[in-house]
């Protein structure tokens, strides 16, 4: 029997191969292109590029590895269906038992690799991929900047626009800049502009000349006449002193919160991605398993017959788990089911396919039974023609 165990983790594993280096491509190139946008605008320096990449990948091993195990399975007793060779293995003796221990087996490896990426690896990740971005963003530099174009700096909740861009100088021209401050909105317009730095060389300082200052309340600040006037100052010169490369600690987020504070924390968000950690490595065992009887096929349908429903029903799943989430962070479930209701309904969805996989098993497996009509006529027969 270990040289059919044996044999079943290898027909797993060579698809899991391929499929991870697929997606993991694919992946890749949708970060990459992203993050080459940004650095070709100018608002990422491109020696990070490869670790803000690398980084976004190991987050997405907590997904990733689950994912291609659930089609491992799926395309390889595929083939094995499609091939015969599971019908011949149960006419051996080789019983259904065997490949759910199998890939029962497998799963508790890589629930356990889920779990280290889902706890610990992955707000570490988050973390250090939140503080380098920032980090970037706040290394503003005038002639990195095309003219044209809008530009969003997230660290200082700032828009940022210019006609015409003049790398050597450092000078634009028809500059328009936004920023939030609080409950107030300031926008800046001015015919040129040019970047210096302070007196301490730290803070990149933008000279607005010959150009308005506006700002204004956003939103309904209330029913006071005074507290919903703006101000409008015309200026000749203007400066604003920017963040500089010293940027302060990373914000409280969820998704780069430790999973020792969320365990304590009873905020809905954070109980929502204490138990989405959790649930990460459970997911992973029931997606093997429910690979398991969603890859069986008559051997004329095909290794890929059941790959349609796999994908529907696996793309619901993680459907469902996002949208259970979300009700969780804000409030609509309490935490108790919190986001378990939807990990039992899939271990019951297992529980019902292998239960119907078996009983099928054994109807085919039962001897046919003579009907009574035909019984009747062959004993009538032996007494009519006995001695």
């Amino acid at each position: 029997m270990r040289i059919i165990d044996r044999y079943f983790l290898r027909e797993i594993i060579k698809p899991w191969l391929g499929i991870s280096i697929i997606l993991l491509g694919i992946f890749m190139s949708f970060i990459a292109l992203k993050f080459l946008a940004d650095a070709a605008s100018g608002l990422l320096p491109g020696r990070i590029i490869l670790d803000l990449i690398g980084l976004r990948l190991i987050v997405s091993l907590e997904f990733l590895v689950p994912t291609t195990l659930f089609f491992s399975v799926m395309f390889a007793f595929g083939r094995l269906y499609a091939d015969s060779e599971m019908t011949a293995l149960f006419a051996c003796g080789v019983g259904l038992n065997r490949v759910i221990k199998v890939v029962f087996s497998l799963s508790l490896v890589v629930a356990g690799l889920v779990a280290v990426l889902s706890l610990c690896v992955r707000p570490w990740a988050f973390n250090a991929f939140y503080r380098l971005r920032d980090q970037a963003m706040a290394e503003f530099d005038l002639s990195k900047l095309d003219g044209g174009n809008f530009y969003q700096i997230p660290l200082e909740n700032r828009i940022f626009f210019a006609d015409v861009v003049d790398h050597d100088r450092k000078r634009a021209t028809g500059v328009f800049v936004e920023t939030k401050r609080g409950s107030m909105l300031q926008v800046i317009s001015a015919k040129e502009l040019y970047q210096r730095q302070d007196e301490g060389g730290r803070k990149p300082v933008l000279v607005f000349l010959d150009g308005h200052l506006y700002e204004f309340p956003q939103g309904n600040q209330g029913n006071d006449e005074e507290t919903q006037k703006g101000n409008i100052v015309g200026f000749r010169e203007s400066t604003l002193s920017l963040e500089g490369k010293e940027v302060a600690p990373v914000k409280y987020i969820v998704r780069a919160a430790d999973s020792a504070r969320l365990a304590l924390s009873s905020d809905p968000p954070d109980v929502a991605e204490w138990q989405g950690r959790l649930a990460a490595p459970f997911s992973s065992v029931l997606l093997a398993l429910l690979a398991v009887p969603l890859s069986r096929s008559a051997p004329r349908q095909g290794r890929y017959a059941r790959i349609v429903p796999g994908v529907a029903i696996f793309a619901l799943y993680f459907n469902v788990s996002a949208l259970a989430r979300s009700w969780v962070e804000r409030g609509v479930v309490p935490v108790v089911p919190g986001i378990w209701w939807v990990t039992a309904l899939l271990a019951g969805l297992v529980l019902v396919l292998l239960r119907q996989q078996v009983l099928d098993l054994l109807r085919r497996n039962q001897p046919p039974r003579r009907s009574a009509q035909i019984e009747a006529p062959t004993r009538h027969a032996v007494k009519k023609g006995a001695p």
